[in-house]
């Protein structure tokens, strides 16, 4: 039942390229009267659907630093947080996520903050779906997965691409993944904007039959330990592990008995979502407590602590410590134990091979330049691009245009006029699988105009 006390909050999902933005933008067109806050997530290096979001009474907050359902989960707390104690008091959260982003676990975020849970409710999850290509998006992508199972409302997405014949064999793919969600057709993300807010709350039960650990929280971190530590220089000792770098934080305990507590966990999986400070072989972990990034060259490392007296100590690390054979030195130079420590499921992981490639140039576009490039890509990498999508600067045109394209099928129209004396600029960013970030860079600076 829904709190009139507690502010709503739905969870737009989706594969990449289902359409997600464009239903956002219908939503926010939609004459509801309400004030909604929106929050972007994107997955690539330069960051271009917050100019994609149309802006009126809305509050639009982007994050592009990381997928919403791993590493940047502190900084989703902290918006939200922040969000809750504006002034203008809104009436709506919307959460768009990266394409390549697993919803549970920022659901879980609403269930498990004790504060935030207080506040704000979990209206559902709306996942968007590509009706053309979503059937390999399955086969190859365990999120697209992911974001049917654990959805409240799913929208068969650019219907109007396949024939209704192929529809209801995708439906009934997908009653086989999500039994009980609600099935809408859509075209360009046209709905009744009842039928994806308040659609009666989060079904948690069904969230549990589908993930039994879906209420486990997951941590930024998969290591938390607590040394008893005395006065002096300690070390800690790494080889070269899975990562060039190993993040970590490090506290000192106030307490005589400190405990890895879920509070304690949370605060510190905050500081995560935050900047670490590099430090290099043979230095100084600077003054605790501290985010940071060790980082890892080929040989043993070491790293230096200073306990100014007795206490203990909290080592918070990315990864498990036996992956990179760490160990904690004290001033005799005797590998200390932790008092005590918890391990934790590692964090919710990407396909290495899927990365995304920024590119962005001034000057201005050959439009036939482009269509030969695109149409020659397309044919031999389509299957592998994901998502592409940027602003071109077309030569002849007066008119900023927005590219989107998902795998074999792209296309560009106006989106604003040019301001006066505003410089020409070109940004594309491509999301896919083994891509070659030269041949992409030199393609489309191929396509510049003379």
């Amino acid at each position: 039942m829904n709190n009139p006390q507690r502010i709503p909050v739905t969870i737009l999902t989706g594969f990449l390229g289902s359409g997600k933005t464009t239903l956002l933008n219908r939503i926010l067109k939609e004459n509801h009267g309400k004030r909604i806050a929106v929050i972007e997530n994107e997955f690539g290096e330069i960051g271009v659907d917050q100019e994609l979001v149309i802006h009126g009474e809305e509050e639009v907050v982007e994050m592009n630093n990381g997928c919403i359902c791993c590493t940047v989960r502190g900084d989703l707390l902290r918006i939200i947080k922040k969000l809750l104690k504006d002034k203008r008091k809104f009436d709506y959260i919307l959460i768009e996520t990266t394409g390549l982003a697993d919803p549970a676990p920022v659901a879980q975020t609403f269930l498990t903050d004790e504060e935030l849970s207080q506040k704000v409710q979990l209206e559902g999850i709306v996942t968007v779906v590509d009706s053309k290509h979503i059937l390999q998006q399955i086969d190859r992508s365990p999120e697209a997965k992911e974001q049917i199972a654990f959805a409240d409302v799913i929208l068969l997405n650019k219907s109007d691409l396949v024939t209704p014949e192929e529809l209801d064999q995708l439906e009934k793919k997908i009653r086989g993944i999500n039994a009980v969600a609600k099935i809408h057709r859509t075209v360009n993300g046209e709905i009744p904007i009842d039928h994806v807010l308040h659609v009666g709350g989060f079904n948690l039960d069904r969230a549990l039959d589908v993930d039994p650990k879906f209420l486990e929280i997951e941590y930024p971190f998969e290591f938390a330990g607590v040394y008893k530590l005395g006065k002096g220089r300690h070390r800690l000792q790494l080889s070269k592990g899975p990562d060039p770098s190993m993040k970590t934080f490090v506290g000192v305990f106030d307490t005589e008995q400190p405990e890895l507590s879920d509070a304690l966990l949370n605060d510190v999986a905050m500081q995560f979502s935050g900047k670490p400070i590099p430090v290099a072989h043979g230095k100084t972990l600077g003054l605790l407590p501290g985010f940071y990034e060790l980082v890892i060259t080929e040989d043993e490392n070491t790293f230096d602590l200073h306990l100014d007296g007795d206490g203990h100590l909290g080592l918070f690390t990315q990864h498990h410590p036996t992956e990179f054979q760490l160990t904690l030195h004290n001033a005799d130079k005797r590998a200390q134990e932790p008092l005590h420590f918890r391990e934790f499921k590692p964090t919710h992981s990407h396909d290495n091979e899927v990365s995304s490639v920024g590119i962005e140039f001034e000057g201005e576009i050959d439009l036939k330049k482009l269509n030969d490039w695109f149409g020659a890509l397309l044919m031999n990498a389509g299957q592998d691009l994901f998502r592409f999508k940027g602003f071109l600067s077309i030569q002849g045109f007066n008119t900023l245009c927005v590219l989107q394209g998902v795998h074999m099928l792209f296309d560009y129209k106006p989106f604003r006029s040019f301001e006066p004396n505003e410089r020409r600029k070109n940004t594309l960013v491509f999301i896919g699988r083994n891509l070659d970030r030269n041949f992409l860079t030199q393609g489309f600076l191929s396509c510049k105009a003379d």
